[in-house]
């Protein structure tokens, strides 16, 4: 099971980066998002975001519509994976200032500063984003719109948390290479997040992160995984798994919502665009690494699932990713 997560982890290709520290004195309430205008200075807009808090010092609440109000600390993460609107505050029941129009400085090329409040109890918090360029991805797509992580939980948490604190400091005082530190943990810390909700789902739970815990629909995404350019057929998966065919089928597509072919042509495209993106591999070598039998079928699939041929997607990102 965690092979598996592990692997959609790795193609995931997260990366973090951490814009803002911000200061804050009780009362205080903002109203937050990420936006591309915070990404744009750090690199090209990703095209999925995830926003993330670290509460380094203090206490908050964190609001989003539709959820109960949530109490975080220091040695706190939250994770929005769908980076929806939210708001941080001292208190319930705040007036919240737009965020935007309270960063007073920019001291480096990517820090910004916040200081904002009304002289009270203080808290100090770090911002930031994990970047995904891939937008379509089975596991962001079934996570809850929040993930809280402990800094300290865990065998290792002591340490994390100890690497974790003195980063945010560094990175509060624009210490050199404080950021890329701070981003690593950041990184580590979602995938613990990820783990931890993982192990919390109850028994009926359906959706992609279910079908990873179900003993033969998990091996059966295993085998998708493992053997991307496998040429699999629901059958020789019902084989491999133990099950007959159509129990298999209907146990894979009521746990991840579609069926076992359709999961997999979606997955291969998405990796695809991925490494049309990161690699200078050819057409040809991107479609047999996946699976596809001619360069022109994968063409042809490409350009119903992204709107264009992959040559055209290719130069186009890249031209993105410069700018």
């Amino acid at each position: 099971m965690m092979d598996t997560l592990s692997d959609v982890l790795a193609a995931v290709r997260l990366c973090a980066v951490s814009f803002l520290h911000a200061e804050f004195t009780a009362p205080w309430c903002i109203a937050a998002q990420v936006v591309p205008e915070d990404c744009r200075p750090l690199g090209a807009v990703p095209a999925h975001i995830i926003a993330y808090h670290y509460v380094v010092d203090g206490q908050l609440y964190l609001e989003l519509p539709g959820e109960p109000a949530l109490p975080l600390q220091a040695g706190d993460m939250v994770l929005l994976p769908r980076n929806d609107a939210h708001r941080l505050t001292s208190a319930l029941g705040l007036r919240a200032a737009p965020v935007d129009e309270l960063i007073q400085t920019v001291d480096s090329p990517g820090l910004a500063r916040l200081r904002y409040g009304g002289g009270g109890a203080a808290t100090h918090v770090i911002c930031g984003f994990l970047g995904c360029e891939v937008a379509d991805n089975p596991l962001l797509a079934t996570l809850p719109a929040m993930l809280r992580v402990r800094v300290d939980d865990g065998p290792t948490g002591v340490w994390v948390e100890q690497s974790f604190h003195l980063a945010a400091a560094e990175f509060a005082a624009a210490s050199l290479g404080s950021s890329t530190v701070l981003n690593k943990l950041a990184e580590l810390l979602f995938v613990e997040a990820v783990r931890h909700h993982l192990a919390s789902l109850p028994a009926e739970q359906t959706g992609w992160l279910a079908g990873l815990r179900d003993p033969f629909v998990g091996k059966g995404l295993a085998l998708l995984h493992g053997r991307l350019a496998a040429p699999w057929t629901t059958a020789a998966l019902a084989r491999e798994v133990g099950l007959s065919r159509s129990a298999f089928a209907e146990r894979f597509s009521k746990l991840i919502g579609q069926p076992p072919m359709s999961y997999l042509a979606h997955w291969r495209l998405q990796l695809a665009a991925a490494r049309l993106r990161d690699s200078g591999d050819s057409l040809a070598q991107i479609a047999y690494g996946i699976g596809y039998e001619s360069e022109a079928a994968f063409n042809r699939a490409f350009k119903r699932e992204f709107g264009l041929p992959p040559a055209t997607w290719r130069k186009r990102h890249a031209t993105a990713g410069r700018a």
